[in-house]
């Protein structure tokens, strides 16, 4: 069966879950972009955005979005990661661990506006 949208099917792990900390329901994302219910589930099918199930509930990680927009670079970095043939538990960890180098985490680069460099990375764990 193949998933119509990026939502991770099985409950997540706590390992995950902590990495990540703050999460949100896809009807408050919705809310958070000014967009109706369905579009929040196009965006995931487009792989612009990445939900997982979190208490039997599809969740997405609240970092993923700030002053009403998905944070920019990350549907590119979710294809990256996708292509470099990470499943969707491997990609929320990368995004969530800390990267001395960065320094910070993916994901904070990115709400940084500092993007390149996590492409850059992203683009290396391909090879």
């Amino acid at each position: 069966m193949t998933q119509t949208h990026a939502t991770i099917e099985s409950d997540l792990d706590p390992r995950t879950d902590a990495l990540v900390g703050e999460w949100i329901g896809l009807r408050e994302v919705a809310e958070r972009l000014d967009l109706k219910f369905n579009r929040i589930k196009q965006l995931m099918a487009e792989r612009k955005l990445l939900a997982v199930r979190r208490d039997g509930h599809s969740m997405v990680p609240a970092a993923f979005i700030a002053d009403g927009q998905v944070i920019k670079g990350l549907p590119g970095t979710l294809t990256l990661l996708k292509d470099a043939g990470f499943d969707d538990l491997e990609t929320l960890r990368w995004l969530f661990t800390v990267d001395e180098t960065l320094p910070g985490t993916p994901v904070q680069a990115l709400a940084e506006n500092r993007g390149t460099e996590v492409r850059r990375r992203a683009q290396a764990l391909a090879f």
